[in-house]
This record gives C-alpha cells, structure tokens and sequence, in this order.
C-alpha cells in the first residue's frame, strides 16, 4: 500500500499547499527581476522579438524554479 500514500488527504493537499507557495514565490522573484531591469521584458521579448533576452528570461526561470523547488522539498 505505500504506492496509494500520495492520495492520503493530507499528503496531497499538502502537495497542492507547496505547489502553490513554489508558484507565488517564484511570481515575486520574476516580478522583482523585471522590475530591476532598465526596460520591460515583456515586450521586449514580445514585441521586439529579441531571442537573446528571452534565453536570458528562461534561463533565469528555471534557475529560480529550481532554488524554489529545493528549498520547498529540502
């Protein structure tokens, strides 16, 4: 029965609890490093299409995405 522990209520409420703390600490960040940037990300990445920037953007996403995860698993 180990393999049925993540439908217990608990386990996975308190997954869906930590997904959402991952995804909102993870908004904050992004919101912070767009804010400290000189220009607009999003329509620099949208409107100018400018691929080296947006390399740039993914990059730094899955960067924080990871240090979120982490310190939320850890």
């Amino acid at each position: 029965m180990m393999a049925l522990e993540w439908l217990r209520p608990g386990v996975f409420f308190g997954s869906i609890l930590f997904a959402l703390i991952g995804v909102l600490v993870f908004w904050i960040c992004f919101v912070i490093i767009d804010k400290l940037t000189p220009y607009d990300l999003w329509a620099e990445i949208v409107e100018k299409q400018n691929l080296a920037l947006a390399i740039v953007v993914a990059a730094m996403c899955l960067a924080i995405g990871l240090i979120v995860a982490a310190a939320i698993h850890g």
